[in-house]
């Protein structure tokens, strides 16, 4: 019975994480966050962004805001009607479907957030990345190291348990 409870974990695990190693979430502006006076379109040219992957818009709550908008609204720093903005501090967005997304901050103060001090981001969502073929040696067989290891420590955790 253990065995089998077993072999039934190890072959879910097996299927289910290569999928959950390879989502990426994507800090926009990584340390500094989404603030104003930061380049993001140089901090997004050397990232692929996938379906599936996130982005995480990381903020003070009341100080920034989050709208989707499109390339126009982009070019042109137009803010959509407020309650169609994010303003948690702590945005995230899946990103559900490829092609061109275009995200701003739609703040107005002594300032504009997007067209005057830089708070825009234009990002180019790839497909999701394929599955790695099988090899003719094994057709379970895991090439990520990360998914490699968590299979490891349920193996070790299910010795333990049974």
């Amino acid at each position: 019975m253990a065995s089998y409870r077993f072999i039934t974990l190890a072959i879910v695990a097996i299927i289910v994480l290569p999928t959950v190693v390879m989502a990426t979430e994507h800090i926009v502006g990584d340390d500094k966050g989404w603030t104003v006076n930061f380049n993001y379109q140089d901090w997004a040219k050397d990232k692929v962004f996938r379906v599936g992957d996130t982005l995480v818009f990381n903020y003070k709550a009341g100080n920034h805001n989050v709208f989707r908008v499109n390339e126009t609204g982009f070019n042109d720093c137009i803010v959509p009607p407020p309650n169609l903005g994010l303003a948690s501090g702590n945005d995230k967005i899946p990103l559900k479907t490829q092609g061109n997304k275009w995200y701003i901050c739609g703040v107005v103060g002594a300032k504009r957030h997007c067209a005057d001090l830089g708070m825009k981001l234009a990002i180019t969502v790839q497909a999701e990345a394929p599955a790695p073929a099988p090899t003719k040696s094994s057709a379970f067989q895991i090439t990520s190291s990360a998914s490699q290891l968590i299979v490891a420590a349920m193996v070790f955790i299910a010795m333990i348990v049974v």
